[in-house]
Parts: structure tokens; sequence; C-alpha cells
């Protein structure tokens, strides 16, 4: 198939319609048209370009590098070239969900001596990216032969050539880290108006030096950026401001990896998700403890449900921090345990009652039952705060993911170790027909936002957009509860000082509402009574949009 020229216009009134009226669609019957599939993505625009793919006869995997990269443009806070891509796939009904391995690396060559803010900004506090081999791999390997790779592409260089509105939660990315920004002259002069302040609600954000850098990868194929001239460049401007990624690190980048989901089975329903170094595991095992409790304690949004649902990721997130998986590798004995069902009530036995991260995600299902669940990201807002001065991308900051002492864990830093990550797309299926695909932004977050919205699904029965509309919480190791919502209730607060949480309020500057973007940003589809229903995260800018095609093609 020819590429095809790319109409933003005609994209930007889709957008523009999208926003207004896409926060929840389901599959209607519409006499001269078929379903061609579905896309909920974390920007209005990234959601208009999956469903121009897929309405062009591309599959879900098409359509999904399409959002993959006009999200790195358009929601630059929460991803790009320069981050890590991870793909929960299920290529059909009665097919098992795989997981495209998208981990990025350490680079090979780290300093003896290491401060922790290397790792945290700047030039040194990046790993190795794997977005576009990611996406290059999934395409080669599962694309629709309908759409070729510059197809892909040419919704992300319309939007960062001509530009896109910036939304409330952009605008407040934006906000809330131009200061960090400011330091450097590269990401000043990409991500901070002229005049020094954020870029505003209906502002036009341009890039047009992303827009040629795209162009180039849509002309000389991804592995420029791992083998060609941009990957010399990415190299010559690491060198120059002393960082750790060579080119060597860059042209020995592995292809992805196809590995198996782990999975347990909730309440009749099976759910898969993502291995170590992903939190994946912790979700399973979140949800295996809820499933120790009668379904009379979670079947309403109420405070029994929020203590319950408090509990279980308290001991979730103890798991993960102080008996971690031994390695990223050969997880599978370990990883067996943890998320059985037996571990779960030993966990909830001994659990005495008395006693920073930005990403995005995005979820696809085609008309042959193709379902794709990707997370992706450049780890903190804004990554590393530190842009190439000529290629228009942000470098990410996985490196802070390290620990600099030895504690036992894989998390210690090393060369080419993949960093601890809390990515925890899922899909959950029955008798082989998948029914929910889901994921979020977050850090942490991710795991307690994707329990609970999976939880809420099963157990209240009252449909994608209540579970995704649903105030969260969260709890942490250290005895510290987060709660969303307008008011807390005495029997809350009680239940709180029972548990000894101390209550939180999260302050990230980034909310002007009660639904707070700390507690992730989830981009959900359901099978549903009518078929397949989205729902977009209200904490976020994003959309849901439906694809038809004619039904003679």
């Amino acid at each position: 198939m020819k590429n095809k020229p790319y109409n933003v216009t005609k994209i930007n009134l889709l957008t523009t319609l999208l926003s207004l009226t896409l926060s929840l669609l389901t599959i209607g019957v519409q006499a001269d048209k078929k379903f061609a599939g579905i896309v909920s993505a974390a920007t209005p625009e990234a959601t208009a370009a999956g469903i121009k793919i897929l309405e062009q006869g591309g599959n879900a995997i098409d359509a999904a590098v399409a959002v993959s990269l006009v999200l790195g443009v358009t929601e630059p806070a929460g991803s790009g070239l320069f981050g890590q891509t991870v793909m929960l796939v299920q290529l059909g009904a009665g097919k098992k969900p795989f997981v495209i391995q998208g981990t990025t690396y350490s680079p090979n060559d780290i300093p003896k001596q290491v401060e922790r803010t290397q790792l945290t900004s700047g030039h040194t506090s990046s790993t190795v990216p794997s977005t576009l081999r990611v996406l290059d791999f999934a395409k080669r390997k599962f694309g629709s032969d309908d759409i070729s790779w510059a197809d892909t592409l040419a919704p992300a260089i319309g939007y960062a050539k001509e530009g896109f509105v910036v939304g409330p939660f952009r605008h407040r990315s934006f906000r809330n880290s131009t200061i960090a920004l400011s330091k450097q002259k590269s990401a000043r002069e990409l991500f901070v108006r002229a005049d020094n302040i954020p870029y505003q609600v209906g502002d036009v954000f341009q890039n047009p030096k992303l827009a040629k850098t795209l162009q180039r990868l849509a002309d000389n194929g991804a592995m420029d950026f791992y083998r060609g001239n941009i990957a010399a460049e990415i190299a010559a401007d690491m060198k120059k401001n002393s960082g750790w990624i060579t080119a060597n690190d860059l042209r020995q980048f592995p292809e992805p990896k196809i590995v198996a989901a782990i999975q347990t089975n909730y309440r009749g329903y099976d759910v898969y998700t993502l291995p170590p170094p992903f939190g994946g595991w912790v979700v399973l095992q979140i949800l295996n403890i809820l499933e120790t409790s009668p379904n009379s304690i979670l079947d309403a949004d109420d405070d029994s449900r929020r203590l319950a649902l408090l509990d279980a990721m308290h001991i979730g997130h103890s798991t993960r921090r102080y008996d971690p998986v031994p390695g990223f590798h050969d997880y599978h004995k370990d990883i067996a345990t943890k998320i059985s069902k037996e571990e779960a009530k030993n966990l909830l036995s001994t659990y005495h009652l008395n006693r920073g991260g930005e990403t995005t995600h995005f979820s696809i299902v085609d008309a042959d039952g193709m379902v794709v669940s990707a997370t992706q990201s450049i780890d903190s807002y804004f990554g590393a705060k530190v842009a190439h001065p000529t290629l228009g991308i942000l470098y990410n900051n996985y490196m802070q993911s390290f620990r600099l002492v030895d504690d036992g864990s894989p998390y210690v830093l090393a060369k080419r170790q993949m960093p601890l990550s809390s990515m925890s797309a899922t899909i959950v299926t029955r008798d082989g027909v998948s029914q929910l695909v889901l994921g979020s932004p977050g850090s942490a977050r991710i795991i307690s936002a994707v329990a609970q919205i999976t939880s809420h699904w099963i157990d209240i029965k009252a449909g994608i957009k209540s579970a995704v509309d649903a105030y969260r919480v969260h709890a942490i190791p250290n005895n510290q509860a987060y709660i969303e919502g307008e008011s807390i209730s005495a029997e809350l607060l009680l239940g709180l000082a029972k548990r000894g949480f101390d209550l939180k309020r999260p302050a990230y500057g980034v909310s002007d509402s009660q639904y707070d973007p700390y507690f992730g940003g989830v981009h959900a589809l359901a099978n549903e009574r009518e078929g397949w229903a989205g729902a977009a995260d209200p904490r976020r800018d994003g959309t849901v949009g439906i694809a038809y095609v004619d039904r003679a093609n």
C-alpha cells in the first residue's frame, strides 16, 4: 500500500469531536458500516490516529504503532522515542496473550563511583531506549501488509509539524515541570514558551525538530535510530554532555523477545499481565488476596471495599519491596509461588492490621479480535529533563530505578541490566475470549490502579466507565494510605486508624480537581452486553474512539 497523505486539518476536526464526546463509547449498529476496532488512548490525537489506521485497513498492531508514536508527540511528559515500550498482545480468541518484552537496559560504560543525582536527571540518567525497536518488531511480525511503516508514522509527523491543541492535563504537566525544563537550553526551547511561561490550555504546541526526525525514520526505517545517522547524533550529544550511552550501546541493543505472560484466575476470569522486571506479578498477588474476601465486601464502591483494597495493596507492595523476585531472567519458580492462591492466604494470615513517576497507556481491539495492551514511558514527567539539541527528543531517566547499595535484589546498578518497572498492562479473558484490556501510568500506582479497576469491573459489574471513574486508593509499605475523593467518612478514618495507616493526600501539582493523575491514567476497553466499550481516564486528556469501515469492504 502506498504511503497515504495525512490530512491534519481533518484529524484536528476529528480530535475536537473526540475530546468532546468520546469519554465512553460502545459499538453501535450502523446499517452501512461495520465495526473495525476500538481505541482508548491518553490524548485525543493518539486515539484519532489509531482510528484512522484501523479504517485504512490496518490491524490492532498497526494502530498501536501509530498511537504510540503520536503519544510521544502529543503527551511528551509521558513517553517518546527515547523511552521504553512493552506490549501485551492477544492475536485472537482462544489464543494466549504474550508479551513483546521491551525493557530498556543500562549502558555498558558506567563509572565505578556514581552519585544518586546522576541517576535522576541529566544525560547520565538515561537507559538505552527500546520504544522504536519494539514498534519496528511488532509491525514486522504482526502488522498488516495493507499499512506501511511510513503510514504508521504519518500521523505523528503531522502533529509534530503542524501542532496540537494543549489540553488541561497536558497544561498541568508543562506547568509542573517548567522550572526543571528551563535549566537546559534545548529542553527549554522545545517545551517552554518563548515568554518563559508554561503552555496554556488552548495553545498550539509544535515540535518541528521532532517532525524532521520522524520523517527520517519514515524514510530510513527504525534502525536509523540505533545504527544510522540518528544513532551517531545521539552518541555525539551523549559524549559532549558526559552521558554514558555510546554508539555501541545503541548498535548492540537486542531485538525484543516474545515472552510468556503470567496469569492467575480471579473469580472465573483469567488475568494475564507482564512478568518481571515489570509489576504485573504484584497485580496478580493483590487480586489473589482480594479473592479471599467474600464478594459482598467488594461488590459495592464503599468504605468496606476501600479498606479491603488498602489491605491487599499494602501486602502486595510490601512483598515487592521486601521480598522481591531474585532475578529478571530465571524468575518462573519464584513467580509461581508469589502468585499462587496458597501464598495469598499465607500473606493475609500473617498480615498484622495493627502495626514519583509518569507513563502512558493505551488499549486497542480490532474487528478480528486482536488485542493490544501497551504501556510506554520515559519514567518521570519529561524524563531526564534534557533534550537532544536537533532531534527534538527528550531522554528518559530510567537509571533512577537502580539501587546503588547491593541489597541482594536484582535492582542493583550494573551494566546492561533491566531497570525495575511498575508497568502492568493486562488482558482479562473468559473461555479464551478477551473481556477486559487495561493498563495505567503512575509509577507504583500503576499496580494499584490496574488491580482495583479489574476488581471493580468483575466484582461490582457496573461497567468499564464506572470502574475507571471511581475514586481510587493506594497504599505503600511504610503504612501510608492515599485516598482520592471529595471527602473521607468517619468509618473510613476509623478503619485507617485501626490498621495503623497514616492518611496522605498527593501534592504533585498536576491536579485541579478531586480526580488526581497521581492515581493513574487508565485507558481501558471491556467486552460488555452491547459489545466493546471503552473508557478514558478523567484524570487525563484521553479519549475513546470506534473505527468503522464500509460493509462492502
